[in-house]
């Protein structure tokens, strides 16, 4: 396994962990995640693909900017495959992974053999991290100094157990005695309705792409079969079963399963 460092330059290249080797396999976390949230899927895959499982800007380890938009996403994923000299890779993208993959699928098509979308559609979504956000702004390190005072906090806004344990993946402790959020909060508080924007219209991708959807998840329902059709004319949709918007994690055995049928 390698660690991928920054360069702190004028187009600092994202952090990543790549591990194994053979057709390259790019994976992008959704919103308030990072490339760690992918860890043990990777590593299954990595016995057939090289793996990169990546952090996007504002996420994880990678650099923070002030500028966080969809746009400017597809352009460091670009950067990041033109410094390892990538062609026809496998992309997997989850919920605002998943916009980033479909933007950057066609807006440079000839790099993208097969294309699998996770949990999300091409249409607008409503902005609707607000109690998150909410909750992510309440903490005052110099207050909530443990782990424990960080998720009481938390629980006053954001009462899910499950969600407040993924976002507490993103805790970590700066230096000694001081926890800082790995994510840049300022930013994707600035830009949150950057979030759901849709893929914009006319935009096609003609390779094969899967998207995937989980049973109790609402974010892709029969309303939103038109506009994949539209922009992906040659996709299918599967659906992972017992499984919420995390489907990756929340049934793993499925999703290793789908993917690897598609890709073949």
């Amino acid at each position: 396994m390698t660690k991928q460092k920054n360069k702190m330059q004028d187009n600092p290249i994202l952090h990543s962990t790549i591990k194994g080797e053979g057709n390259p396999l790019l994976i992008l976390h959704g919103y308030f995640g990072m490339s760690d949230n992918w860890k043990s899927l990777g590593n299954e895959f990595s016995t057939d693909y090289q793996v990169h499982l990546i952090d996007q800007r504002n996420h994880g380890r990678s650099f923070h900017k002030d500028e966080f938009n969809y746009e400017v996403l597809v352009e460091d994923l670009y950067n990041y495959i033109q410094n390892y000299q990538l062609e026809k890779i496998y992309l997997i993208g989850h919920s605002m992974g998943g916009k980033t993959a479909m933007l950057f699928a066609v807006t440079y098509p000839e790099l993208v053999e097969k294309l699998i979308i996770v949990d999300i559609s091409p249409r607008m979504y409503q902005p609707h991290h607000n109690a998150i956000l909410a909750g992510l702004n309440s903490i005052d390190f110099s207050i909530q100094n443990t782990r424990t005072l960080v998720d009481k906090k938390l629980a006053e806004l954001i009462p899910d157990f499950g969600i407040r344990q993924f976002l507490l993946k993103n805790v970590y402790w700066k230096e000694k005695g001081q926890l800082a959020y790995r994510f840049n909060l300022e930013s994707l508080t600035d830009n949150n309705p950057e979030v759901g924007e849709a893929l914009p219209p006319f935009t096609v991708f003609e390779n094969k792409t899967l998207f995937l959807k989980g049973s109790k998840s609402d974010y892709i329902t029969q309303n939103e079969e038109p506009i994949i059709e539209a922009h992906f004319p040659n996709s299918k949709i599967v659906e992972i079963k017992n499984a919420g918007h995390w489907l990756h994690a929340e049934n793993p055995k499925q999703f290793y399963s789908e993917v690897c049928e598609f890709l073949g």
